[in-house]
């Protein structure tokens, strides 16, 4: 988006007519000072919806159906139960949003066809581009002592969350602060996405990962980005292309990221045999996320000062520091023994699963997301991401012998309960839709299977046939290269699509004129990110409650397409040989 266009969007959100009450006329005479009940929902109005930028930008963003006293009065007294009941019905509470957010219509990117006729990339062009991501990281970690990611709010929501997945969100969730700022931000997208200001907020993008252009963007750390980051140098490494120095670096910098993820961010949890485990948390405790004291205190307002382990980055961050050659003895920690606790069985979706907003799909055999701190604290309640529990068999598959998965009846039948997951996934063609993913997109599914894969691929023969007597891994390893060439690179790509493209072509082990498509997007657009890096940021994860929160960065982008170029590289300097 142009400088000209956002003014221009921005003059045309200052000046649109008013069609009925705005936000502000229906919020203000109830939360915009405190009164009594619940003192967090209007501290959190006044701090992210009724600020000095949005409000200009809101005031004339007017519902013409809230002429109508009856609805507007229903929207009013939701509010009003929402902050001063002491067990308020969420479900109730929610039901006049969730019309209103029904009214309104998002869709996931549909990115043209792209020209089939793709001019080869140079083995130079390449080595180039691999050579820039991989300083660029270098060069991060010596300037902030970590390598950053970034987190930025986009308000007009993700197109998955309608008026159901909004109600589900909303029961389900646990702490009332995460409630709270579900149900005004869940409000709020119906005045920005029914109003001019939608094309300030949410301006048309090219690719399917979404460029990360908010003004707002919170700087932190995460043992789940150092665990990627640390497979990223770790391929920059193996391509043979960093110099002598930059390979003492990358090892320095490598080493100190894995004893980041099972130190600072190390947290002991209790299984569901009550035995203790050592996991890794999402955010470790202060100072070591790294958030600004401004961010910091901003967070704490919102009510996201809670956070909890989860399965996710612990999988991840095992695996990392295993590649890393790290002897903690934390590694040899069973993982499936504790995973077990968290494996969603047949017909027991409900106990384990509050946040269904996927339950499109059949959870039979995979593990949710969230794990209980030693409080008992789930702050987020707990829903289902597929390409989580491709990282559970990943690290699994790293450390078969060492947690003697095959030896043991209990630990394979969780490995292959979810191998059978996968594959019912993949059979019914949801691996490909949004809306079957929790914190990812379909693309990035694709490359973390990728990388499964290759985990998978590593084992003997005997272990694969034991893991995975049916062939569960080709059969999807069919439909997901069908996926990457038929839908994502035939169609227009950003920097970010065709690196996790190529990741999972690497893994997957496609004919190399394959990459094409990839390789010239990136190449094509090394540069963009100015002084910040080679690339721009892009979405990588993202949460979809409370609002649609997109964490990625320049490094991000360098890391995966650092990833993605060194299996391209390997492939063709192999295919020349």
């Amino acid at each position: 988006m142009t400088f000209h266009d956002m003014a221009g969007a921005a003059c045309r959100a200052l000046t649109a007519p008013k069609y009925g009450p705005s936000l502000y006329d229906v919020c203000d005479p109830i939360l915009l000072k405190e009164g009594g009940g619940d003192a967090h929902l209007a501290r959190f109005y006044r701090t992210a919806l009724a600020n000095p930028a949005l409000r200009p930008l809101l005031r004339r963003s007017g519902l013409a159906e809230l002429k109508d006293n009856s609805n507007l009065e229903a929207l009013r007294q939701a509010l009003v139960r929402a902050r001063d009941d002491e067990t308020p019905d969420w479900a109730a509470i929610g039901q006049p949003v969730a019309r209103l957010l029904d009214t309104i219509k998002l869709h996931h990117p549909r990115p043209p066809s792209a020209p089939s006729d793709v001019a080869p990339t140079k083995i130079s062009e390449i080595e180039h581009a691999i050579r820039a991501c991989g300083a660029h990281l270098l060069r991060s970690y010596r300037k902030n002592a970590f390598i950053p990611a970034y987190a930025a709010f986009n308000l007009i929501g993700d197109p998955d969350m309608r008026g159901r997945d909004f109600l589900m969100a909303l029961t389900g969730l646990d702490a009332r602060g995460y409630k709270n700022s579900t149900l005004l931000f869940n409000l709020a997208r119906v005045f920005i996405a029914r109003s001019p200001v939608r094309e300030l907020i949410n301006p048309p993008w090219k690719g399917i990962a979404e460029p990360m252009w908010q003004p707002m963007q919170i700087r932190h750390r995460s043992a789940y980005y150092d665990a990627f980051y640390i497979e990223a140098l770790l391929s920059f490494l193996e391509s043979g292309l960093a110099s002598r120095e930059e390979n003492a670096a990358a090892r320095r910098t490598i080493s100190a990221m894995a004893e980041f993820c099972l130190g600072p961010s190390r947290e002991q949890v209790r299984g569901a045999d009550g035995r203790s485990f050592d996991v890794v948390t999402a955010i470790a405790p202060a100072p070591h996320p790294r958030f600004s004291r401004f961010f910091a205190q901003i967070k704490q307002t919102l009510g996201f000062g809670l956070y909890v382990p989860d399965c996710d980055t612990t999988a991840c961050s095992f695996s990392a520091a295993l590649q890393a050659g790290s002897h903690d003895p934390m590694l040899d920690q069973p993982l499936p023994d504790f995973y077990a606790g968290y494996q969603v069985k047949a017909g027991s979706n409900a106990p384990k699963v509050t946040v269904a907003i996927n339950d499109h799909i059949d959870y039979d055999g995979a593990i949710v997301t969230w794990i209980d701190n030693i409080n008992g604290d789930r702050p987020y309640g707990n829903d289902l991401d597929p390409t989580l529990n491709l990282d559970v068999l990943e690290v699994s598959f790293r450390n078969l012998a060492r947690w003697k998965i095959l030896e043991t009846p209990q630990r394979l039948d969780l490995v292959r309960g979810i191998v059978k997951f996968q594959r019912n996934l993949a059979a019914s063609g949801a691996f490909a839709e949004p809306r079957s993913h929790i914190y990812y997109l379909p693309e990035l599914y694709a490359a973390y299977f990728g990388r499964c894969y290759a985990a998978f691929m590593a084992l003997t023969g005997d272990a694969r046939r034991t893991i995975d007597p049916d062939g569960a891994f080709d059969f999807i390893r069919e439909r997901v290269l069908a996926y990457v060439q038929d839908e994502l690179i035939a169609h227009e790509m950003n920097p970010f699509d065709a690196a996790l493209a190529l990741i999972a072509l690497g893994h997957l082990k496609a004919e190399t004129a394959a990459f094409a498509p990839a390789l010239q997007c990136i190449v094509r657009r090394l540069g963009e990110g100015g002084r910040h890096g080679p690339f721009k940021a892009y979405e990588w994860n993202k949460m979809k409650t409370p609002t649609r929160i997109l964490v990625g960065g320049p490094e991000v982008t360098s890391a995966f397409v650092l990833m993605g170029l060194s299996l391209a590289h390997k492939a063709l300097t192999q295919a020349k040989a």
